[in-house]
């Protein structure tokens, strides 16, 4: 059996080229790390707005897309997603709103929650975390 290739380039904002090649066993998880490392390295260029149109989505979800867009791999605060999603959307949203929002997709088990003191601190939960969560 021929052995199976996947080949990405990308081009940063200084012109530099980055070229990310896998040969072998090609699964959706690996094609997905891949795509995560384009993400860490800027991202593609987008030709479409950032965020949707207030009219299409209710604000949870837009709290949700700011989260995955701007803290995939860092621990952020409420009010660091309050002034993402007022710069984002133009759109005035309180700080108790972005709490309760955050939470409930921490129950959802999309986040991870850590508490300190009087701060609260929510992070990208790994979909492998998310299966060893379903287990128990």
């Amino acid at each position: 059996m021929p052995v199976k290739k996947m080949r990405v380039e990308v081009y940063d904002e200084s012109g530099n080229r980055y070229v990310i090649s896998l040969e072998g066993r090609i699964t959706r998880k690996n094609a997905l790390r891949i795509l995560d490392m384009i993400e860490l390295l800027g991202g593609m260029p987008s030709t479409t707005a950032d965020i949707p149109r207030a009219e299409e989505f209710s604000k949870i979800e837009k709290v949700q897309f700011i989260v995955e867009r701007y803290f995939p791999l860092v621990w952020f605060s409420a009010k660091d997603v309050q002034s993402l999603y007022q710069k984002e959307t133009k759109e005035q949203i309180s700080l108790s709103t972005v709490s309760t929002y955050l939470s409930r997709l921490s129950e959802r088990g999309l986040l991870s929650k850590q508490r300190s003191s009087n701060k609260v601190l929510y992070r990208i939960m790994s979909s492998e975390m998310r299966e060893l969560m379903k287990k128990y």
